[in-house]
């Protein structure tokens, strides 16, 4: 099976400082950066995505929608983590780039799905922010679009609206198909 490593929306306005932080967010970066490196190593692709949204993006509180401004595209809180690693090499794939567009999962409105069997890709690593949001709508896409998945329970942070919803949403995810595993324990 051919991998592939989708690191979710890990950028500066879901971690903490960010106007939609994760509590600990930043807290993903080294586990993140351990599987960059070691799909990197391998030669297998690495796909960032990326809210990237207008500045009137019907998902803002003051449109209307759920949330506090982020990930305005172009600004700093849009920006991938500074400690992050994105290679060269790597495909950055912006969503919800449209005002009426939501977007949670990196496949929804974009060319993800694609790209990957382009690549001849049926194996998806995933990790990112928010578990209980983006994580998880991009797993469910994917599952749907037939790839197998493996979330990395500790390169996942989620916003946890109630205090639960991220272990909720592993749950979700590991009944619709996907495995977890550790950092520590993943190799290729």
């Amino acid at each position: 099976m051919k991998q592939a490593l989708i690191a979710v929306d890990i950028q500066n306005d879901f971690c903490p400082g960010g106007s939609l932080a994760v509590a600990d967010g930043d807290k993903i970066i080294a586990p993140a950066n351990r599987l960059i490196k070691l799909f990197e190593q391998k030669g297998y692709p690495v796909f960032f995505t990326r809210d990237w949204h207008p500045a009137d993006h019907s998902s803002f509180n003051e449109n209307g929608g759920a949330w506090p401004p982020h990930c305005v595209a172009g600004t700093q809180g849009a920006l991938f983590h500074k400690d992050l690693i994105v290679p060269e090499r790597s495909f950055v794939i912006s969503k919800a780039v449209e005002k009426n567009s939501e977007a949670y999962s990196g496949f929804q409105g974009t060319d993800l799905s694609v790209r990957l069997r382009s690549l001849g890709i049926n194996d998806l690593v995933v990790i990112g922010l928010a578990t209980d949001y983006c994580v998880k709508s991009t797993v469910m896409d994917a599952i749907q679009e037939g790839f197998a998945v493996t979330v990395i329970s500790d390169a996942v942070g989620a916003v946890n609206v109630q205090p639960d919803d991220g272990e909720k949403a592993m749950l979700e995810m590991q009944k619709a198909g996907a495995k977890t595993a550790a950092s520590s324990d993943f190799v290729i």
